[in-house]
């Protein structure tokens, strides 16, 4: 290179080593800022014997100041602020948790027991009390009863159901456990069924998180049958079988009631089955008094027949 020209490559390389140390200088020098986060409260330890109900704090609020790339990690994590009711609530100087009863009680949010980074500050907590709400458990047995929704079919009615277990044992807050007066499954939906089943379904508890149950599903037998339905069938004429003789019969028809499952009293097939007649055989001629046999298809029971007994006459 003659002498008089200046050293490019230096020089390029002098250019990227400053830009290097700027971006670096840019990144560590972001200036911190501040946002609000939404800390769920996990409450742990309860007194033996105590439950916690839903009259508590849920939630704190914090506001914090930190570097953006601190409060992009954090707000990535699942934080909850840890709230250790046993240690919390036990007034005893000699640390017995039985000084510990049931009722209302304040708890101070502690900053230190707040999960983050050092680097991050705490500017402010709302709200800086937690309210808690103890009560006795209570545990009492119930029968379970099953509600439905929804009608079956047209022609099919349902049975009582059979739950499975048929009673529960509920453990909870007195209050709560006194205040059931009928413990109930979620409804059984029955909308247009024509068959028999079984369903698991749940028990209608509301914040079934502050109960226990020896069995909080409940297997349901339901039976569905078809309807019996009754039907009126009028003037069916009398066939007459084996009489070699002209003969008549009065009234030549008869009107029968009879009683099935609704598919088959509903079927032209099945009540085109249904035949009248009487068998002279043997008879010769004159007047009789006789009754008519009916043919009653499988299923259907005839529970009337008008009138019982004809005038037969034979020439």
């Amino acid at each position: 290179m003659p002498s008089g020209m200046p050293d490019l490559k230096n020089h390029t390389a002098g250019f990227g080593i400053l830009l290097l140390l700027l971006l670096v200088f840019w990144g560590c020098t972001t200036e911190p800022v501040e946002t609000n986060l939404l800390l769920p409260v996990q409450f742990s330890n309860v007194p033996e014997g105590l439950v916690l109900t839903q009259f508590r704090t849920d939630k704190i609020e914090i506001r914090i100041k930190a570097d953006p790339r601190l409060i992009e990690k954090i707000n990535k994590k699942n934080i909850q602020y840890p709230a250790d009711l046993y240690t919390d609530l036990d007034i005893d100087p000699a640390g017995d948790s039985d000084s510990v009863g049931p009722g209302h009680y304040v708890l101070p949010v502690e900053k230190r027991r707040i999960p983050v980074d050092p680097a991050i500050t705490i500017l402010e907590i709302t709200p800086s009390y937690l309210r808690v709400h103890l009560e006795k458990i209570k545990t009492r047995s119930f029968k379970v009863t099953v509600p439905y929704s929804g009608t079956p079919a047209q022609g099919y009615i349902v049975l009582e159901p059979a739950p499975e277990p048929s009673s529960v044992t509920l453990s909870g807050a007195q209050s709560l456990i006194d205040g059931i007066q009928v413990l109930k499954t979620k409804p059984v939906d029955l909308a247009s069924v024509q068959e028999s089943f079984k369903k698991e379904v749940p028990l209608d508890l509301e914040n079934t998180h502050l109960y226990s149950a020896s069995d909080p599903i409940i297997v349901v037998s339901v039976k569905i049958q078809e309807e019996q339905v009754v039907k009126t069938i009028e003037n069916i004429p009398i066939q007459i079988q084996n009489c070699p003789y002209t003969a008549a019969i009065e009234p030549a028809a008869i009107t029968i009631v009879v009683k099935g499952p609704f598919g088959a009293i509903g079927s032209k097939k099945v009540l085109d089955q249904i035949v009248a007649f009487m068998d002279l055989s043997g008879l010769s001629p004159g007047v009789y008094a006789r009754n008519a046999i009916l043919n009653i298809p499988v299923g259907l029971i005839m529970t009337r027949a008008e009138p019982r007994v004809f005038t037969v006459t034979i020439q």
